[in-house]
């Protein structure tokens, strides 16, 4: 072939077509990825090839572990950074061999990536120029594509917020729906959502969608972010999984997060698992309640991601909801609370952490760093001023409620 001819210089039907001439012209076997290394198309190979290229055709995506090794290497930050190929020696420990990179390019922005495997060969200087060309001759059909993609996306987060918001009233009409929009809906879902401590970059976003690519027991349906908020429709794998599965596969996920965005992430909740998808709006208010519910009760609800595990917080909105309707406050409490202001007393949190201990005097001593006898005299204190009978099991399971949904609205 003479220096002057370009292969590249031509319209192709699609990527899979560059893709093959590139095998063809190159000698080598090619894949082209999207800008989150999900794959996009690929040559023909031989049936040796390295577990990093099989990976990555059978899962659709760079495997979490490559990707980290690359960013590890700095090789994606040099692919970010350079106009040219990029050579990339083996990376054994990730099942890489020897690799040429070019990022696909539209001014700054890097929408893709091509790797070329050097494993029978090693591209000469022309063959490095030829791959510069291939890159540019993708860079159309990788905006179509991403034009493509965006209109899908938008028409997924508006269909999204349909269901979110209890906007489609039946299974026909979601069906209906569905299929306007080209989604897939799976046979079960819950929300899931992931509260950020500030609002989320597009750095993070980046991440995010890395993340949740990479999710091994979970597919993620639809996602919107609001601010510091990214809510998810997330399904099991499994058609029909058990109880304790689901929960397990989403604190799984949450795990992830956590360890990737550290203090960064706030807090998480899921609402229940249902299978209608006119619920995923109860779903979605599920999850809303975890969230308002551990971020009031840190410490109680710290290992509680689902809404079937809240217990008995699940009732606290309900009941605070009540007495605000009623205008009701409990009387042995404001004798406790009076009593407190009047002697810069401290009564009342001596009951919450006595009955937050299960009336265990020696525990709530401890909590309190006070000695058993002075607990026991404040009880016997409390008893008298409250009239309270700290052994009828009625009364304290009431007070503990009611200082509970205290904590809720603030009190």
């Amino acid at each position: 072939m003479l220096m002057d001819e370009d292969p590249f210089d031509r319209s192709f039907e699609s990527l899979e077509a560059l893709a093959e001439t590139m095998n063809e012209v190159l000698g080598c076997p090619v894949t082209i990825e999207d800008a989150n290394h999900r794959l996009i198309a690929y040559s023909s190979h031989d049936p040796q090839m390295d577990p990093a290229r099989i990976a990555t055709i059978v899962g659709r995506r760079v495997p979490e572990k490559v990707i980290g090794g690359l960013w590890r290497e700095g090789v994606i930050q040099r692919l970010a950074e350079s106009d040219d190929p990029v050579r990339i020696p083996a990376i054994r420990d990730i099942g890489l061999n020897d690799r040429v990179a070019i990022a696909i390019r539209k001014n700054a922005d890097v929408l893709g990536y091509i790797w070329v495997v050097e494993d029978d060969k090693r591209l000469d200087a022309r063959e490095l120029i030829l791959l510069k060309k291939a890159a540019e001759a993708a860079r159309t059909k990788l905006v179509q594509l991403q034009t493509q993609r965006r209109k899908v996306e938008e028409g997924h987060k508006d269909f999204f917020w349909q269901l979110l918001t209890g906007h489609l009233k039946s299974e026909a009409q979601i069906k209906e729906r569905a299929d306007r929009a080209a989604a897939v809906l799976p046979p079960s879902f819950h929300v899931l959502m992931l509260q950020f401590g500030s609002e989320i970059t597009d750095k993070r976003y980046q991440q995010i969608l890395d993340m949740m690519a990479a999710a091994g027991q979970l597919r993620f349906v639809f996602h919107v972010v609001v601010e510091s908020q990214l809510i998810l429709l997330a399904s099991p794998l499994h058609r029909h999984p058990a109880k304790d599965q689901f929960s397990r596969q989403a604190a799984d996920f949450v795990a992830q997060a956590e360890r990737r965005f550290g203090s960064a992430l706030a807090a998480a909740g899921s609402g229940s698992l249902y299978e209608q998808y006119t619920m995923v709006e109860q779903s979605y208010q599920e999850a809303l309640m975890v969230l308002q519910i551990k971020r009031q009760f840190p410490h109680e609800t710290r290992n509680i991601l689902c809404y079937p595990d809240l217990g008995y917080y699940r009732f606290l909105p309900l009941i605070l909801e009540e007495k605000r309707k009623r205008s009701f406050k409990n009387p042995c409490l404001e004798k406790l609370r009076e009593y407190d202001r009047e002697h810069h007393g401290d009564l009342l949190h001596t009951l919450e952490v006595f009955l937050a201990s299960d009336s265990n005097a020696k525990e709530a001593a401890d909590v309190l760093h006070v000695h058993t006898n002075t607990l026991n005299y404040r009880l016997k204190r409390i008893s008298e001023i409250g009239g309270i009978d700290l052994v009828n099991m009625d009364q304290k399971v009431t007070l503990y409620l009611e200082l509970k949904t205290e904590r809720l609205g603030g009190g």
